[in-house]
């Protein structure tokens, strides 16, 4: 049975007060422009919603049309955490995920603004730990340049 561990969305507050970005809407709300970009911004975080289960991580986004991406955390390889000064001092972060899962389309899945970045990054490393462990997965990198040597 799969266990919920932890749902949230990215914060338009935090972003606000803790990106250049969003200081500069801030300034920008002077000349009546930052009001609508702060709405398109809170638009946007409020349409997308990130879950975590012990298995998977689900992210739901749209408001008139949705969709719902699922990405099984044994796939993951890497998550990365990326923050400025000022991120740090409002506790968000963008958190970039590599995966094998067709989600990714081998690229990079990127959650950003997301309020206590640096804590779910290392509570969604360990996930990812337990889910390879319980399904016996083991990777194998293999650098094109050694798979050439092979030849």
């Amino acid at each position: 049975m799969e266990r919920p561990v932890d749902e949230f969305r990215s914060s338009t507050r935090r972003w606000l007060l803790g990106s250049f970005a969003g200081w500069g809407t801030l300034l920008t709300c002077l000349a009546g422009v930052g009001f609508v970009i702060i709405g398109v911004r809170w638009l946007k975080n409020r349409s997308a919603s990130y879950e975590i289960t012990d298995q998977r991580l689900i992210v739901r986004r749209g408001i008139l049309f949705k969709t719902i991406d699922e990405i099984e955390l044994y796939r993951i390889k890497d998550v990365r955490l990326g923050y400025s000064l000022l991120n740090q001092m409002t506790d968000i972060g963008t958190i970039i995920l590599t995966s094998s899962d067709r989600t990714t389309a081998g690229g990079e899945f990127i959650l950003r603004d997301i309020p206590m970045a640096r804590d779910r990054r290392e509570g969604l490393r360990k996930l990812v730990d337990r889910a390879r462990q319980r399904r016996g997965v083991r990777e194998l990198d293999i650098d094109h340049e050694d798979a050439y040597a092979l030849d």
